[in-house]
């Protein structure tokens, strides 16, 4: 069964156009992350065979974005940080201190809170990321985003930010809605159980 799992992670059709995506798929990707979890937890499996990497591709399949715009951020607390998971291109970039006050992963920790900031070049924020060129083309500047606390139990493990880069607002797409909001917040449960199984704090 968990073989058939990770495949179902892996065979991802990345030419495949999913902007149509609607809430049912988004359901269909939840109880996918549920079995994944569920099988880590029941059997004697190595979780480091898990790839965030084609968990990420396909997040950003069903929310219409782009895989670069999907982050998902672990949480250490003995040394009270963050390090990103995705994208992979900034896992050795360095971490963010669960204490900085620009940072806003670091807020999404301490405050457990789910956020959309659909003007976010107006906020003041860490931006030393985001100049980190993760494709083809140069780097672009967040202009919306949703920063989703990642709980396991009542504890934070990690957080989920999906943006939208662009030139500027218009060329980055439409704001994100309570909707899409609502979509992120329904995969943070599996995504909790999966952190907690396969992140070493």
């Amino acid at each position: 069964m968990l073989s058939c799992l990770y495949k179902s992670c892996r065979d991802l059709s990345p030419g495949r156009d999913w902007h149509g995506a609607v809430l049912g798929t988004n359901m269909n990707l939840v109880t996918e992350l549920e079995r994944l979890a569920d099988a880590l937890e029941g059997e004697a499996s190595n979780p480091a065979q898990l790839s965030f990497a084609s968990l990420a591709e396909r997040i950003a399949r069903n929310l219409s974005v782009r895989t670069d715009e999907v982050a998902i951020l672990g949480v250490s607390h003995r040394w009270r940080h963050l390090h990103f998971i995705v994208p992979e291109a900034l896992k050795n970039v360095g971490f963010i201190p669960l204490s900085s006050k620009t940072a806003l992963a670091a807020r999404t920790t301490r405050e457990s809170r789910p956020e959309i900031i659909n003007d976010f070049t107006s906020v003041k924020h860490a931006s030393v990321f985001e100049g980190v060129k993760l494709a083809a083309e140069s780097a672009e500047l967040i202009q919306k985003i949703i920063s989703a606390p990642i709980l396991s139990g009542d504890q934070v493990v990690g957080v989920i930010q999906i943006s939208r880069k662009g030139a500027n607002s218009k060329a980055a797409g439409p704001d994100f809605t309570s909707e899409d909001l609502g979509k992120v917040l329904t995969l943070c449960n599996p995504l909790g159980k999966l952190l907690q199984r396969t992140i070493a704090d």
